[in-house]
């Protein structure tokens, strides 16, 4: 399987069948992103919540390739979704789109719909996705919470994809405890330093990360793919 790391929390999966799933697309207004939105044409989108950090170009993406956009069902209502392929679950629902198994978890942060107005969009969440016998947990935007060691562990995390960037979101200890919790193979830091609120040193994470759990840190910048 391919992934690539965007920026911010924005990944491209590509598995072994070819089909592409892209995650968080906030692409025009990135500052981390090297890429247009033009440059993307993905059959799965997964969407955590309604900040336009997360789901800005999702939209005309889904329009412009027939994706499937994937996310929790109120902001799919809230949103402009007419010639959309909509999948509106909601915690602890799992959807198969093109072979892919994707269960949606919860998420400890707002939410609201990147629309004018601010919409009500729902319950924040994250995704278990299951593919070429791999389970990635994209942990979306969110506080460290019990669930991910009562919960979200039972799922047998290949790749744990972690905010670190606190303010917004849970900070780098916090991160070293969700690794630890979620019993993670391997932690791939994200949400950090896009923006100067979120400026994180993200080698001093790596090395408290796998002198305190049995994880392993995998430092991604923007527009790095590899396969895993």
């Amino acid at each position: 399987m391919k992934l690539c790391y965007e920026g911010h929390a924005c990944f491209q999966l590509e598995n072994a069948q070819g089909v592409k799933i892209l995650i968080d697309p906030f692409i025009t207004h990135n500052p981390s992103c090297k890429k247009s939105w033009k440059d993307f044409n993905p059959e799965i989108i997964l969407v955590t919540h309604g900040h336009m950090d997360h789901m800005e170009d999702t939209l005309t993406i889904a329009r412009n390739s027939g994706a499937t956009l994937v996310s929790i069902s109120d902001l799919i209502y809230s949103l402009d979704c007419d010639g959309i392929k909509t999948e509106g679950i909601n915690m602890g629902g799992t959807v198969v789109v093109k072979s892919v198994a994707i269960t949606m978890v919860p998420a400890w942060h707002g939410s609201s719909s990147f629309s004018k107005g601010g919409v009500y969009g729902g319950l924040a969440c994250g995704f278990v996705i299951r593919t070429d016998g791999l389970c990635i947990y994209h942990a979306g935007d969110t506080a460290l919470f019990g669930d991910m060691n009562a919960v979200i562990s039972r799922y047998n995390i290949d790749y744990a994809l972690l905010p670190i960037g606190d303010y917004f979101t849970m900070g780098p200890e916090d991160a070293v405890v969700a690794a630890e919790w979620l019993k993670a193979k391997t932690v791939i830091p994200m949400h950090y330093n896009t923006f100067p609120v979120i400026k994180q040193d993200v080698n001093q994470f790596k090395e408290n990360l796998e002198n305190n759990t049995q994880s392993k840190c995998l430092i991604l910048n923007s527009n790095d793919t590899i396969e895993i």
